[in-house]
């Protein structure tokens, strides 16, 4: 079922989920996982958190159905209940990651055998990671959606421009202003000195 179909749709699966239909529910939850998840990827959660950010929503979904006064509006309530799960888990606090780079020393040498592989690795993606996080936050949601949690390196602009709650086009344009800002801060320096190579 997509998107368009009339909201009277929503409404008899609503009413049928609540009488009990799990093949009504399972059809609702298929429509909209894909938005759920793409609000959890704009919000930069870990699998792990986001995977609960997702159950978490739905639990709250199932638990609110009967109190659903305006069926055709399910998906945008359903928006606010994720946005305001990953803000909480976030407000929690992140899990740590460890900072050390001892586990590199465990590592196996890649396919050419080069034991320095991971270390140069490593470095790059810390340094790519560095110029990222000096992006602006809209930037950083968009490259996150739209490139870093990309399925199959091809991502949903539909998916994307809900998360992101932008129109559809303008997220080509504001991609590709924000790979070139991410690639200036690599080549010039976040304070724009250029760098040697």
């Amino acid at each position: 079922m997509s998107d368009s179909e009339p909201a009277d749709d929503m409404a008899l699966l609503v009413g049928k989920a609540l009488g009990g239909d799990h093949a009504a529910w399972n059809r609702i939850v298929d429509r909209y996982s894909g938005r759920v998840w793409a609000i959890c990827r704009v919000h930069n959660l870990g699998q792990a958190d986001a995977a609960d950010v997702f159950q978490q929503t739905w639990l709250r979904a199932l638990e609110n159905l009967a109190a659903l006064r305006d069926p055709d509006r399910f998906g945008a309530w359903l928006g606010t209940t994720c946005r305001n799960e990953a803000r909480a888990t976030l407000r929690r606090g992140r899990r740590t990651q460890p900072v050390d780079d001892t586990w590199l020393l465990d590592r196996e040498a890649g396919p050419d055998g080069d034991p320095e592989r991971p270390v140069l690795t490593a470095a790059r993606d810390s340094e790519l990671w560095g110029a990222f996080s000096q992006l602006g936050t809209r930037c950083q949601q968009v490259l996150r959606v739209l490139v870093v949690d990309a399925e199959d390196r091809r991502p949903s602009y539909e998916l994307a421009a809900t998360a992101l709650d932008m129109p559809i086009g303008s997220l080509g344009p504001t991609r590709k202003r924000c790979l070139n800002q991410l690639r200036r801060f690599l080549t010039e320096g976040i304070d724009g000195e250029t760098r040697e190579s």
